[in-house]
């Protein structure tokens, strides 16, 4: 984990299917990551752990391969909120890729217990070189991140926030397209909610209650534990 004695970890402290190491990493397109040779390192971090902090400078690239982290970004007044929530499979830190002097533009906080994959800016640029279909992969995952960001802007301007909420748990389930009809996702705060939705809390625990009475999801009442997300919660999303 990186760290920043100037920057100060003010954040508060969940995913889906993160029990699988990404989708069994080490056969797959990032096993290329911890071959002889490239400097990379797994570290296991506790719930409200730090990967790295907003204006730090920017060194490596990192892969989530279990677990949920947040990205918060404070403005020039102080003013902090979150942006997104990453599961397994994601890559964080990517910044590093664009400069020499680059500097974190988030913070980078575990909202469970997480293992990421560190590999220094040198060692993956040269496997971004030489190996096809690593870079093919990362690509990919660029690509996808930015149509998602689209998504969310789209979102945030046109939909209800019952619309938004509705999204943001289907994404944090992730549902694959297997045919899973529900997916457990360990707890995520309604206040972190209610941040990436651009809503109040309370207006996150009167829609949570919603879907509920709907059948949409499941959670104990005093919305202590885990979090049972249904595929049928698409269904608020395609109302009119």
């Amino acid at each position: 984990m990186e760290r920043d004695s100037k920057t100060e970890n003010r954040i508060v402290p969940a995913a889906g299917q993160g029990t699988k190491l990404a989708a069994s990493w080490a056969d797959g397109p990032v096993a290329c990551l911890r071959a002889p040779g490239v400097s990379s390192s797994v570290l296991k971090l506790k719930k409200k752990d730090a990967v790295f902090y907003q204006a730090m400078p920017a060194d490596c690239v990192f892969y989530l391969l279990k677990g949920r982290l947040k990205l918060t970004a404070v403005s020039v007044e102080g003013k902090e909120a979150t942006i997104a929530l990453l599961r397994a499979g994601d890559f964080l830190g990517e910044e590093c890729i664009a400069a020499d002097d680059a500097i974190r533009t988030t913070t980078a906080i575990a909202i469970s217990e997480c293992m990421v994959l560190r590999t220094e800016r040198k060692a993956i640029l040269e496997v971004l070189r030489r190996d096809q279909q690593f870079f093919k992969f990362f690509v990919s995952f660029i690509v996808s991140r930015n149509v998602r960001m689209q998504e969310d802007m789209i979102d945030r301007l046109f939909h209800t926030g019952e619309k938004r909420l509705a999204r943001v748990l289907l994404l944090l389930a992730g549902f694959d397209g297997s045919g899973q009809a529900e997916i457990v996702i360990p707890k995520v705060s309604q206040e972190t909610l209610a941040e990436i939705v651009g809503t109040s809390r309370s207006r996150v625990s009167t829609f949570l209650n919603n879907f509920r009475k709907q059948g949409l999801i499941e959670y104990d009442g005093d919305y202590s534990g885990d979090l049972l997300v249904r595929s049928s919660l698409r269904q608020i999303i395609t109302k009119d």
